[in-house]
């Protein structure tokens, strides 16, 4: 059995000494901190839009607090935004799901969360990406399930290896982990990866958790969903949200769709956690997908510019490769080795904040997540110190 965690003399749980956290608000943290002491910083580490929440949405959130949306709601989600969520899923995807299959969530993290705590325990193996978002990882770990990485490296522009995902399947994988387009890398999957994995595991016993969060922001390519290939969207519980798409990120507003069962089970977790979701917030989130969205059109034309500069610059300094983003706001710079040092460096000589990419999982640690949600005179300002830096040794 393992040791006991101690903090202060304070014994708790074991599994607390498997559980992770996101390292992005840790150097938000010591950013703010050098902040403090009167020092500059250009913030490309947090994983948040720059913009401010449409105001359409800002006053139905308001307008939903004045009509008295201030009380208990279903677990479920308000009737009208599971409604909503379906249509936008039916019209967005071209899969078909029901009210009942919706799960409104405070944010799109519980939803990793109640999959993983409703299906995998001990002796389970969950297929994740690597590099990718560090809770998939910390909460395969905090259930004592397997966590087994899902290599996405540079050198094939951060797909999948269809080989090896094949390899990796065994009697024992209970759950399999996608995120596209991702983070931290900003490379999305092909339709032909969509496809070569929904043939791989057709016939599995398998459930898939689609992280589709950054589906809006997509630039080259058109946006794949897993759900589209073969009869997969039965065993598929999707992930988004309205933090990335709207700039919602305090609103905490997500949902899930899936099989009913599931999704049945995913909402007797949220009423032993946090009994609902606000209901001010989900009618924000009504209009958020019912009304104009020239706002998201827009934030994604701007992220398309900000990625070119991005890339240019980052491919301009002496040693360091950029593959170009197709979806959400990051680059994923290969820095070799020395990544981890170089970005603490960064932060503490240049007053830049980025992520080094050992956060992400070991197949990530040569690189550095390099958000681009902030303004174009302040990302040429950072890539220039960053170039400074790098090229003094």
């Amino acid at each position: 059995m393992q040791n006991a965690q101690l903090i202060n003399g304070l014994r708790l749980a074991t599994a607390m000494g498997r559980l992770g956290t996101e390292s992005a608000f840790e150097v938000l943290a010591r950013a703010k901190a050098l902040e403090a002491t009167g020092r500059k910083v250009i913030h490309l580490q947090i994983g948040e839009p720059d913009f401010d929440t449409p105001d359409n949405i800002v006053e139905a959130g308001v307008r939903a607090l004045r009509d008295g949306y201030t009380h208990y709601g279903p677990a479920h989600g308000l009737p009208e935004l599971r409604e909503a969520i379906a249509a936008n899923s039916l019209e967005r995807r071209g899969i078909e799901h029901a009210p009942d299959q919706v799960l409104v969530t405070p944010g799109a993290k519980p939803v990793m969360f109640y999959v993983i705590l409703a299906l995998c325990q001990p002796g389970d193996e969950v297929i994740y990406p690597n590099p990718g978002f560090p809770i998939y990882e910390s909460m395969i770990k905090f259930v004592g399930a397997r966590p087994v990485p899902m290599p996405l490296l540079a050198k094939n522009n951060f797909r999948v290896d269809v080989d090896r995902f094949a390899a990796d399947l065994t009697d024992r994988t209970r759950l399999v982990i996608l995120n596209s387009p991702g983070n931290p890398t900003g490379g999305a999957f092909t339709g032909e990866d969509m496809a070569a994995m929904a043939e791989l595991l057709a016939d599995r016993d398998v459930i898939i958790l689609a992280d589709e969060i950054y589906k809006d922001i997509i630039y080259d390519q058109r946006f794949h969903s897993i759900t589209q290939f073969g009869d997969l969207a039965r065993k598929t519980v999707i992930l988004d949200g309205f933090s990335k798409s709207y700039a919602m990120t305090g609103w905490r507003l997500g949902y899930a769709l899936g099989p009913r069962d599931l999704i049945d089970a995913m909402a007797q977790l949220q009423v032993n956690a946090v009994s609902c979701t606000a209901g001010f917030v989900q009618m924000a989130g009504v209009e958020a997908l019912n009304g104009p969205q020239d706002s998201v059109h827009a934030m994604v034309e701007e992220f398309r510019a900000r990625r070119e500069i991005v890339v240019e610059l980052l491919n301009g300094i002496e040693g360091v490769h950029c593959p170009r983003p197709e979806g959400a706001f990051y680059a994923f710079p290969e820095f070799g080795p020395d990544a981890g040092e170089l970005a603490d460096r960064l932060l503490n000589e240049a007053g830049v904040a980025v992520l080094g990419g050992s956060a992400f999982g070991e197949f990530g640690s040569t690189g550095m997540r390099v958000s681009f949600a902030n303004s174009r005179e302040n990302l040429r300002a950072a890539l220039a110190k960053v170039k400074a830096l790098v090229e003094s040794g």
